[in-house]
């Protein structure tokens, strides 16, 4: 039987129906927001999965092309691997649902997303976390929720609730948030310098726009709820953690001091073989494993909660040791070293041209992409072994600090690049994003890209017990993340917030530390910029020379075809010749990339000709590309040629062209006339005379049909007059008549024999 429940949300319906689809999944529904429709099935193993101490859930989001009209590109025309797009929807489902499965739940459990309809306007990835969590809330699989999600933009300083992408595009904040019908349980944003304070607005109002949709699923959950499996939590062995707390609390305290992560591991790898040979035969390594982990978390805990200290020492509030340098590798255009603590990122600028820009094969409108960070993380930074691969977390990483970075990069109209960070890092204890985000920076300083304002950041954690005490930590490190109860990275300026992303273990955050852990990041932020700054203040007056340079026109866009050229023939040679590259945009806009400033200034100033009309008047530096007996043609703009006659080629008489020019020459020469059939005639006599009609003055085109002839001998250079009849002598010097083109006898009255008689003239003139 179908049910369907619906709802409005932010003036349109939402609706969430089962029922109809994928019955065999222990919970399936369809949701539907716009025109955007979602399916979610969530699928539980019955018996847990044995030797594994985590919840193994995974999500899948399966991005389908034919949902916006489109078909895959590449040469299968099959979806293949992951977007980006759609492994950061995977982690922005699995985040909000993974804290509300019960603790010691060990069975698998799948959840699978597959967009069926994509409107463009809204965006599927919050009905995939609405779909989620409805197919757990009716299905027989233990689940404390329900949870929603809303996504919260800002346009002219007026709060939106789950904004179109259309209103998105003019938002200053783009705002997710994920929430119980109590408390807050993640959050994720990117925005335009804005202060704590509305941040803070801007996740408050998200959390009460998502409430209706909690009450459908509960109104849902009420009426065709499955009852939950029962399932048999996974338990820590109580004797063997007592054991561990009576034999080596004291230890673990004394290890949990030392402040390099490595020597501290070490240690605890040592008391862990201690103990299991002493409890050999009484309890398993698994179980003396977990007991040091218990223990290890009640001595950090306490000593945080109770005395305010910090396993490495500090308080609650202290930064690690910052260094920070910049030009570190000659050849790149940029790059930035940030370590805090043991925290170690090296960061790498690219640029190119605009051309190079990502191309984005997805259900969005966007098509391209210019600005783009990489995050890579080898295994060596945390001293393991491995394959190498970039994983979610990779994915999930990098695009964070590329959002709190985006907010400053300027605009192509000011910079036409496109530009590509790769962050290495190179040791990890704690909050590589953030350190990405700081080691960007840096190298976009260092590669002289003008930033608006350079962005730090840093990761906030929590420790909190059932009593109500809680205490929230700047810059945690990697054992305050696995031990603690929140990781909540955010970056911005000295102004504002660029990004954040809260990921909690417990079931909700409130406000109040909420706006604490905001505070706090602040202070940090801007103690971070200060130590970076001091390694350098403001980006480079000059690029690296190793960059390209990028030099920028407009043409008429109805030039752009003269641009380009039959089959790209002229734009490939004006690649070749002067070692560039050309990208013409649809609006007439023209980037020239090169490593040679000076081909690249020769490139654009070629374009530049091209994408103007040839002016009559005007004089111009050709090459003679070809001779006849008549004269000689001369390419005077790419692709752009003209005849100079013979009587025009030199001031004096001339008998052959090859007198005067060869194929190669580049010669000066003067428009004297575009017939109506387009054809471009050429003078370099009138350019030794400085005679012809000016460029203010242009001659008449002429009409079809109607021919010129040049004045007499006593008439100035550029007269002329009309004439049915071929041409009497004209110009200068002891000429006979004038021929029709072709004519390859010897001249009337000239040295070779008796004067011939005149042929008369060919229709439609010479033959281009």
């Amino acid at each position: 039987m179908v049910h369907r429940y619906e709802t409005m949300i932010a003036g349109r319906l939402l609706s969430i129906e089962t029922g109809k689809l994928a019955g065999q999944a222990n919970g399936a529904v369809q949701v539907r927001y716009g025109d955007t429709i979602i399916l979610a099935a969530a699928t539980a193993a019955r018996e847990p999965r044995p030797d594994v101490d985590f919840f193994p859930l995974t999500v899948d989001y399966e991005e389908r092309h034919y949902a916006a009209g489109k078909i895959p590109g590449g040469f299968f025309k099959r979806e293949g691997r992951p977007s980006e797009q759609a492994i950061l929807t995977c982690r922005l489902t699995d985040r909000p649902i993974r804290p509300l499965f019960p603790k010691g739940f060990r069975n698998d459990v799948q959840i699978i997303v597959d967009v069926l309809s994509a409107d463009q306007e809204n965006e599927p990835d919050l009905l995939s976390v609405i779909g989620a969590s409805a197919a757990l809330t009716i299905s027989d699989i233990p689940f404390d929720g329900p949870v929603a999600a809303s996504r919260v933009g800002r346009i002219g300083g007026q709060l939106i609730l789950n904004p179109t992408a259309t209103e998105l595009a003019q938002s200053d904040l783009n705002l997710t948030v994920a929430g119980t019908e109590d408390a807050v349980v993640m959050v994720e944003a990117g925005a335009q310098e804005l202060t704590e304070a509305e941040m803070l607005a801007a996740i408050r109002f998200g959390h009460d726009g998502l409430q209706e949709v909690v009450r459908l699923q509960k109104r849902m959950r009420e009426a065709i709820g499955k009852p939950k499996f029962a399932y048999t939590p996974a338990k820590t062995n109580e004797d063997a953690v007592a054991a561990v707390r009576g034999d080596a609390a004291q230890r673990v305290e004394e290890i949990m001091r030392i402040v390099d992560k490595a020597p501290r591991e070490d240690a605890l790898r040592a008391l862990k073989a201690e103990l299991v040979a002493k409890y050999a035969g009484q309890y398993t390594d698994k179980d003396i494993a977990a007991g040091i982990e218990q223990v290890e978390k009640e001595v950090v805990r306490r000593n945080i909660l109770e005395k305010g200290v910090r396993p490495d020492g500090r308080d609650l509030r202290t930064i690690r040791p910052i260094s920070c340098e910049v030009g570190l590798l000659p050849r790149t255009h940029g790059s930035g070293l940030f370590t805090r603590g043991q925290t170690q990122v090296l960061s790498i600028v690219t640029l190119g041209s605009v051309g190079e820009e990502q191309v984005i094969d997805g259900l969005g409108t966007a098509e391209t992409k210019r600005f783009i960070h990489h995050y890579n993380m080898p295994p060596f930074s945390v001293g393991e072994i491995r394959r190498l691969g970039t994983g979610r977390r990779e994915i999930g990483h990098g695009a964070l600090a590329e959002r709190a970075v985006a907010a400053v990069i300027p605009p192509v109209d000011e910079f036409p690049y496109t530009i590509r960070i790769v962050s290495e890092v190179l040791s990890s204890n704690g909050s590589t994003s953030m350190g990405s985000v700081c080691g960007s920076i840096l190298a976009l300083m260092d590669a002289g890209v003008p930033i608006k304002a350079p962005v730090a950041g840093v990761a906030m954690g929590l420790m909190s017990d059932d009593t109500g005490r809680y205490a929230v930590l700047t810059d945690i490190q990697g054992a305050e993340d696995h031990l603690g109860d929140m990781d909540f990275k955010v970056a911005g300026t000295e102004r504002g917030i660029t990004a954040l992303q809260m990921d909690i273990k417990i079931k909700g955050l409130n406000d109040s530390i909420l706006e604490q852990a905001l505070a706090q990041a602040r202070d940090g932020r801007l103690f971070i910029l200060g130590k970076m700054l001091a390694t350098i203040s403001e980006s480079r007056p000059e690029m690296s020379r190793y960059a390209p340079r990028v030099l920028k026109t407009k043409i008429n866009p109805e030039k752009i075809g003269a641009v380009i050229g039959p089959g790209g023939k002229v734009i490939r040679g004006l690649q070749s010749e002067y070692s560039v590259k050309i990208d013409v945009e649809e609006d007439g806009t023209v980037f020239v990339s090169g490593p040679d400033p000076e081909g690249a200034k020769a490139a654009l100033a070629a374009v530049e000709r091209l994408g103007k009309d040839v002016q009559v008047g005007q004089d111009y530096l050709g090459k003679v590309t070809r001779i006849t007996n008549f004269g000689a043609f001369v390419e005077i703009l790419p692709g752009k040629e003209g005849l100079v006659r013979l009587g025009d080629l030199a001031e004096y008489r001339v008998n052959s062209p090859e007198d005067v020019v060869s194929i190669g020459d580049e010669i000066m020469v003067r428009v004297i006339e575009i017939d109506f059939q387009g054809r471009i005639n050429l003078s370099r006599r009138a350019v030794f005379e400085g005679t012809m009609t000016s460029v203010d003055s242009p001659p008449e085109r002429r009409a079809p049909g109607e021919r010129f002839e040049r004045a007499d001998r006593g008439g100035a250079m550029g007269e002329r007059r009309p004439f049915d009849r071929p041409r009497p002598y004209g110009g200068s010097g002891d000429r006979g008549p004038s021929r029709p083109y072709g004519d390859r006898g010897p001249r009337p009255g000239g040295p070779s024999g008796p004067p011939r008689s005149p042929r008369p003239p060919r229709p439609g003139g010479f033959d281009r």
